[in-house]
């Protein structure tokens, strides 16, 4: 019993010092990247500047509605970013603390999915800001109007009331919001060839299970794409669930190649029925 305390006490030690590591190299970057907030909000807000410029709204601005709103935006913005900057060493650092409780076999499939991890999820957040921004803010801005009183599907233009003008006003903190729910949103839904790569890979599900359940993943994806797009719109959540769509029957190819690679070598390593290993070779049996 005092060996197990002890060598529980250790582990529990070392945990806090991978722990203390990763909040130093944390606290580092974002101490860093908040030199750089603002020019990387100004990315971020890229693709909005754009679509608002193509709205005919002018030049695009954004307000906030308190004074420490722009510190708390230009805050998250390093902290996100800190997170990516120190992600080397926390992963260094959570890869010391696990690796000695891990065979061989298991350390040389924990590095390539750490590694892929990281690929599509940030492949996935670069999908979204790349196309998925674009048409969103495009459509939501294309709302804007000097004069929705004017019918002008009549043939004529009628006015029915007084002029008013549709002018959006966009805060900081809001757009911030969403465009980090929707960035992490993609980034987690682009997992999902990864996910079913190492399920079919231990066997849990087959290429065939996931072509019955392909209905269902349909419905499925758009309830997903309500849940995790921040607004109830039918337009982000159309552009959500069909990357999930693409990506569900991109995953059922994957567990395809693995279930039959799996396959063919459980078919080579079994003996066909009626072999007898035992025999001598003679093909005859003795009487």
């Amino acid at each position: 019993m005092d060996e197990r305390k002890m060598a529980f006490t250790e582990h529990l030690r070392e945990l806090r010092t991978r722990l203390r590591n990763s909040i130093i190299a944390l606290i580092l970057a974002i101490c860093v990247t908040y030199f750089f907030a603002q020019p990387m909000f100004a990315l971020l807000t890229q693709p909005f500047s754009v679509a608002y410029r193509q709205a005919g709204l002018g030049e695009a601005q954004m307000v906030f509605a308190s004074l420490t709103e722009p510190f708390w935006v230009y805050f998250k913005v390093a902290m996100y970013a800190g997170i990516f900057v120190a992600s080397p060493v926390i992963f260094h650092q959570l890869w010391s603390f696990i690796a000695p409780g891990l065979y061989s076999k298991e350390k040389r499939i924990a590095l390539p999915f750490a590694f892929f991890s990281a690929f599509f999820f940030i492949g996935g957040a670069l999908f979204c800001y790349l196309f998925v921004f674009p048409v969103a803010f495009k459509f939501f801005l294309s709302y804007s109007n000097e004069n929705i009183s004017i019918m002008k599907d009549l043939g004529v233009n009628v006015a029915v009331a007084d002029p008013l003008k549709v002018r959006p006003t966009i805060f900081m903190e809001t757009y911030l919001d969403l465009t980090t729910k929707m960035l992490l949103g993609f980034g987690l839904i682009f997992e999902m060839p990864l996910l079913i790569f190492f399920l079919s890979y231990a066997g849990l599900v087959t290429h065939r299970s996931l072509w019955k359940f392909n209905k269902y993943a349909i419905v499925l994806s758009f309830v997903i794409g309500a849940i995790l797009t921040p607004g109830p719109d039918v337009v982000s959540q159309l552009l959500m669930a069909t990357p999930m769509i693409v990506l569900y029957n991109l995953s059922i190819l994957i567990a395809f190649v693995v279930t039959r690679r799996k396959e063919k070598a459980a078919a080579f390593e079994t003996p066909p029925p009626g072999s007898d290993k035992s025999d001598d070779g003679d093909g005859g049996d003795e009487k």
